[in-house]
């Protein structure tokens, strides 16, 4: 209901949302907070300052057989039906931005602009599983960033890794001793089985009440 009223849905988003399941990968997404700013109101009104573990991109229809330039394109056609997914507060700058290190053209995937954490967000793109590789060049792209991009008055930049899987061990391996503003996510070309996603929230509900015991 919060995330309803602060996005204002039409019909149309809501039952997008509902059927997506958007509501158990949120909650399920509870340790990708963004590691920007902290917040002075309870994270649980702002949902656009949560990264998700998983996002839904059915909307792409994409082929069986595609490239990662063809997933950036099915995006940036599919931008309104993107940031649905990834939150209203982000607004997007553009795809392939160049940003210079040295002597060197550097080209991020998708840079967006967040407006409730007033900081820069850099999307890159990956067909496959998260590699530890990945991080390093990352933080290049959000070091150029917050060196020649970022204005003053802005929160450091915030990176996100969207691959189509990963493994939750070279995951934290790789972020373990990192002070990167980097976040790992799963995009899905298919709707996420919503059952599977209410037995993991009930899984996870169960674990959190054995603790408090």
């Amino acid at each position: 209901m919060k995330l309803s009223i602060k996005e204002n849905y039409s019909k149309r988003e809501l039952d997008r949302q509902i059927t997506s399941a958007y509501y158990e990968r949120y909650l399920l997404s509870e340790g990708n907070a963004l590691p920007t700013t902290n917040k002075t109101i309870d994270e649980d009104d702002y949902p656009d300052t949560r990264i998700l573990d998983f996002y839904s991109l059915e909307f792409l229809d994409l082929p069986k057989e595609y490239s990662e330039s063809d997933l950036k394109n099915a995006i940036v056609k599919n931008l309104k039906d993107f940031i649905l997914e990834v939150g209203k507060d982000f607004t997007f700058i553009g795809d392939e931005y160049r940003v210079q290190v040295g002597n060197h053209d550097l080209f991020i995937d998708l840079l967006f602009f967040n407006r409730e954490l007033s900081c820069l967000v850099a999307f890159e793109l990956k067909l496959g599983e998260f590699k530890a590789e990945y991080l390093g060049k990352m933080n290049l792209y959000l070091e150029a960033l917050d060196r020649d991009v970022k204005k003053k008055n802005e929160n450091p930049s915030v990176g996100v890794i969207l691959c189509s899987s990963k493994d939750k061990n070279i995951v934290e391996y790789s972020l373990s001793k990192n002070m990167s503003q980097t976040l790992i996510s799963e995009y899905k070309l298919k709707l996420i089985d919503k059952k599977l996603l209410e037995n993991k929230l009930n899984e996870m509900k169960k674990i959190l009440e054995n603790n408090e015991e």
